[in-house]
Order: structure tokens, then sequence, then C-alpha cells
């Protein structure tokens, strides 16, 4: 999947001696900047022209959809049989289940020689457990995987339950880790700080709304503060733009890089990140290393791995309520002095936990730990 995560995993592995291949499962085309990793696109090829009613089956009988469409098109399996063939790899690492692993089950059977890592992400189980259908991926997928690579340890002990008898190496941040020379130019003076970031996404997993929803009832106890919304969604613009109060107190950060947004962070001194459906999001783990105190979500208890356990932070017990979300708010601020020095203190300790070369090296000592297993 082309993701800023997967991009930064992918670089801990360069000039480490590995011969390195892309395949494009989800065929949105190549990759920029990755000239020493051989890229599969352009692989998704009709068999047959377009057949009129594709469109409304697709959306209106998925199902019925899946089963006829690799009769039509070139399928992930069939994509990844052939690249197997050609390079006869000794590991496949796929990230993402429903997408990106399932799609490539049937070949992966075919070749039970070849070792199979699969890094979940963070809805992938634990989201769609409450799904049949999905239920019956994930136990396919996750009986014939290897090796599994988690975020936390939550996502582990849901993998046992459903059919990974596997190896666990323990969690690894999803997207690698973080390169501490460009965190310190980022990190301001914790005493000096007045703003509340925001994580604006409200979508199926992403619950914004009820922190604005907050916002909006302690707004008079915020003069102090400044606050900023990034990721913010269609739902989430609207909310803002409806209330002159929150309109004229809020911050939208349009599209930025992710450098640009580690500026925003460290000169946060609260962030809030609310949704119902994470592992361990990697907004947390940027909000720890640049010194902002967490108020986060704890879906099937991810998060207190690292809140109330190693780090400094506050945790929401219900992302949908708006008055636990606005009394955590203020029982922060209030105590900010405090807070400055548990802030301090959380980055001391990110960087020695997050830092980049560290967890390369964790990275690198798995594949290699992975092609001697027997």
């Amino acid at each position: 999947m082309p993701s800023i995560h997967v991009l930064r995993w992918i670089e801990n592995l360069k000039d480490k001696g590995h011969e390195l291949y892309w395949f494009d499962v989800l065929d949105r085309g190549p990759l920029e900047n990755l000239d020493y990793v051989r890229q599969f696109v352009d692989w998704k090829k009709r068999k047959y022209p377009y057949i009129k009613g594709e469109y409304f089956l697709r959306k209106k009988m998925p199902s019925a959809y899946d089963k006829i469409i690799p009769y039509l098109e070139v399928s992930a399996n069939e994509g990844l049989e052939k690249i197997i063939q050609e390079i006869k790899p000794d590991i496949v690492h796929s990230f993402e289940l429903h997408y990106c692993s399932y799609p490539i089950l049937k070949t992966m059977n075919k070749n039970p020689g070849i070792k199979w890592i699969y890094s979940c992400w963070g809805s992938d189980i634990f989201r769609h457990q409450v799904l049949k259908n999905d239920i019956q991926k994930i136990e396919s997928v996750l009986s014939r995987v290897d090796f599994l690579i988690t975020d936390c340890e939550r996502d582990y002990q849901l993998a046992k339950k459903y059919n990974f008898n596997g190896v666990f190496p323990g969690a690894l941040p999803g997207g690698g880790g973080y390169n501490i020379k460009d965190i310190q130019t980022s990190f301001q003076d914790n005493e000096s700080r007045k703003l509340i970031l925001i994580k604006g996404n409200h979508n199926e997993t992403g619950r914004a709304l009820y922190t604005l929803k907050a916002i909006k009832k302690i707004i008079d106890l915020l003069d102090d503060f400044h606050i900023a919304v990034f990721s913010a969604g269609e739902k989430v613009r609207e909310f803002i733009k409806s209330d002159s109060e929150l309109e004229g107190k809020i911050k939208i950060i349009e599209r930025i890089n992710q450098s640009e947004l580690h500026h925003y962070f460290g000169k946060a001194f609260l962030y809030i990140g609310n949704n119902f459906s994470d592992g361990m999001p990697n907004s947390l783990l940027e909000a720890l290393l640049l010194g902002a105190i967490p108020l986060q979500s704890n879906p099937g208890n991810a998060t207190k791995e690292l809140i109330g356990e190693k780090y400094f932070g506050e945790i929401i017990n219900d992302p949908e309520d708006s008055d636990e979300i606005a009394e955590k708010i203020v029982n922060l601020i209030h105590n900010k002095d405090n807070n400055v020095q548990f802030a301090k203190s959380n980055h001391l300790k990110a960087i020695e936990d997050y830092n980049y070369e560290k967890i390369r090296d964790s990275i690198n000592n798995l594949y290699s730990t992975v092609a001697l297993y027997e």
C-alpha cells in the first residue's frame, strides 16, 4: 500500500544488502524516490473488454462482483504469481490485511515455502472482527502468515484469537523510527507553549466532532490558548464554519507534509487524537517525541500500553463523550506547570524509544531472522 508509513519502513532497508521489490497490489502507480527498489506496476490488465453493468454490480452487489472480476481482469494473485516465478523471493512482506494481504492469499498458499511477513494496521483486526465476512478473511490470512508485526500488543492477542500460530517478534512502530535531529529541530520550549493541536478526522473511525463539541463547551476557559486542527475532513470544516466562536478560535491547517506537521507538534502544549479503532497512532508517538501532552482515545486498551504505563498523558474512555473530553482538557490546562515537566520527560524517553537508528536495526535484524527461520 503506497502510504507514508510504508515508504518510511522501506527506507530502513536501504543499503543493507537486501534485494528489494515492490508489488503495487492496489495498482496505483509507481512510488517516487525509490530508485533502489524494483517496482512492479501497471499489471492489472483486462482479459475481456468492459461489460455493461460492471459498475452497477460493483456498487450494488460487491460480493458477486468480487467473484466475477477475476475472470474479467488480471487478479492480484495472478500478478504476484508471475512475479514470484520471475524473481523467486525468499520473503513476501505485505502491509494491511483486507486490500493488500487477502488478495494475494491464494498465491501465498500455493507457495508455502516462501516466508510471509504481515504488518497489521490498526483497524485490520480490531475494527473488522465484528463483520462476519471479514472474520473469514482475517482467519484465512493469519493461518498462513509466518511472522506478524503489530504496533501494539492488543493486535497480537487478537491475531492469536483468529488463527495466527506463527512468530511474533514484538511490537514495532508502523512506519519505523524517527530522525532525532529532525525532531530536535521542531522541538520548542515547553513552558511557552499555548497551542492545542487536534487531529481532525471524522469518518468511520475518527471522532473529531466530539472533540470539537468538547472545545465548544469550554471555549471561555481557553482564552490563553490557540487551537489548530489538521487532517480536517469536510464534516469537521463545516462544523467549525457553522459556529462563529469556533471559527474565530480554530485554525484549520491545510494539507502539509510530515516535517511541517512536526513543527506544530513541537509548539503544542496539548495534542488530542480521538477515534475508536486505531492501534498505536503515529500521531501519538509524534506528540510524545515533540513534547505535546497527549489526550488520546483508547480502542481496545491499545493506548494504555503507553499512556499511564510508560508515558504521561490522559486517556479518552468514550470517544463520543464530549463531556469527558472537555473535563480532561480543563484538568490538563489547569495543571499546566506540572504537566510541562511531564511533557519534557515524555520527550526524553521517546527519543530513546523511537530513535531511527535503533528501530532500523530492529527491522533489519527481523529480516535476517526470518531469512534463517525454518
